[in-house]
C-alpha cells in the first residue's frame, strides 16, 4: 500500500512507522487516521514484523489535529470532507451512529487490538491526538526536545482517542487530572516524572534505543507468546478480580506448554544457545484466543 502521510519501513523483523507530515509538524488528519490502521492492520498480518516503533519526521512528533479549517476542525457539520450522524425523530443526534465516532479513537482501538509491541520514540512536539495516541502504545521513550500537553479544554473540546481510560492507568488519577484540567504544555523531564515516558534521551539517541529495545525482543522471544503478553496485560489489567487473569494465564500456560516453541525456550536455556522460535502469530494463536467478545460502538 502508497501511504501520504507516513512511511511504513521494515528492516531486520522492526517496522518502522513514521508520521510523515514534517512540513505541518505531522498533524493528524483524517488520511492519516485512515493510514496509520491500515500499517496496524498490515503488521498484525505479516509475520515478517515481530516489533513496531512508531516516530515522527522532522522537529515534530505530532502537533495534533490539522487545524487548517479553522473554528470548523471539529464541527462535524461545518465540513464538507465529513459525513454527519443523523437525527432521532425528536432532532437530538444518534449518538450511537458511526459518523459520531473519534478519529484518534478509532486508531488507539486499533493499537490496543495489536499482536505485535509498539515502541514510541517521541522525537518532539507532541499535543492533543500527538500525546493520546502514544497512550495505547507499550514503551514511550522521549528524547529531550519532546513537549506534550493535553490541551483540550484550551480548545474548548475534551480529550480523546480513548484517553480518558489510557490516562489514569498510566500516570494515576490526580496526574492525568492535573494535565488535563491545565492544557499546559510541559517538559520531557516532566513527562519521565509523571511516568508518561520511561526513558528521556538525546536526540540523537532516541531512535537508536528504541530500535535496540526492539531487537531484544525479535531476537530473544517467541512471537505467540509476546502477542498474547501484550494483550493479557491490557485487557486483563483492568478486570474487577485475579480470578479472571487466572483464567487465561492457566489456559496460557496449559496450552503453551505443550508447544514447540516452548521444547525449544527450555532446550536452548539447557545447550546454552539462542533459541529459535518457529511459531508464528499468523498460525499458531491457541484456540481459546480470542477469550473477549469484541464490543461495538453503540
Amino acid at each position: 500500500m502508497a501511504y501520504e502521510t507516513i512511511k511504513y519501513e521494515v528492516a531486520d523483523h522492526i517496522l518502522t512507522i513514521t508520521l510523515n507530515r514534517p512540513d505541518k509538524m505531522n498533524s493528524f488528519t483524517h488520511v492519516m487516521m485512515n493510514e496509520l490502521i491500515a500499517a496496524f492492520d498490515a503488521a498484525d498480518a505479516d509475520d515478517n514484523v515481530r516489533a513496531i516503533i512508531v516516530t515522527g519526521a522532522g522537529k515534530a512528533f505530532c502537533a495534533g489535529a490539522d487545524l487548517s479549517e479553522g473554528g470548523a476542525t471539529f464541527d462535524r457539520a461545518a465540513r464538507k470532507d465529513r459525513k454527519t450522524a443523523p437525527l432521532r425523530p425528536n432532532g437530538e443526534v444518534e449518538w450511537s451512529d458511526e459518523a459520531v465516532r473519534d478519529g484518534g479513537g478509532r486508531v488507539t482501538l486499533r493499537m490496543y487490538k495489536s499482536l505485535k509491541p509498539i515502541i514510541g520514540a517521541i522525537n518532539g512536539a507532541a499535543v492533543g491526538i500527538g500525546v493520546t495516541m502514544q497512550l495505547a502504545m507499550d514503551v514511550r521513550l522521549a528524547s529531550e526536545n519532546a513537549r506534550f500537553g493535553f490541551v483540550f479544554a484550551r480548545r474548548g473540546i475534551v480529550p480523546e482517542a480513548c484517553s480518558s481510560w489510557f490516562l489514569p492507568r498510566l500516570v494515576g488519577i490526580s496526574k492525568a487530572l492535573e494535565w488535563c484540567y491545565s492544557g499546559r504544555v510541559f517538559d520531557a523531564k516532566e513527562a519521565l516524572d509523571g511516568r508518561l515516558v520511561s526513558k528521556v534521551l538525546p536526540a540523537d539517541e532516541l531512535l537508536p534505543a528504541a530500535q535496540a529495545m526492539a531487537r531484544e525482543i525479535v531476537e530473544n522471544c517467541a512471537p505467540v507468546s509476546i502477542a498474547l503478553i501484550r494483550q493479557m496485560m491490557w485487557r486483563l489489567s483492568a478486570l474487577d478480580d485475579p480470578m479472571e487473569a487466572h483464567k487465561i494465564d492457566s489456559r496460557g500456560i496449559y496450552s503453551r506448554g505443550a508447544s514447540a516453541d516452548v521444547k525449544e525456550g527450555v532446550m536452548s536455556f539447557l545447550e546454552k544457545r539462542p533459541a529459535k522460535f518457529a511459531q508464528t502469530v499468523s498460525k499458531d494463536m491457541p484456540s481459546y484466543f480470542p477469550w473477549w467478545d469484541e464490543r461495538t460502538y453503540e
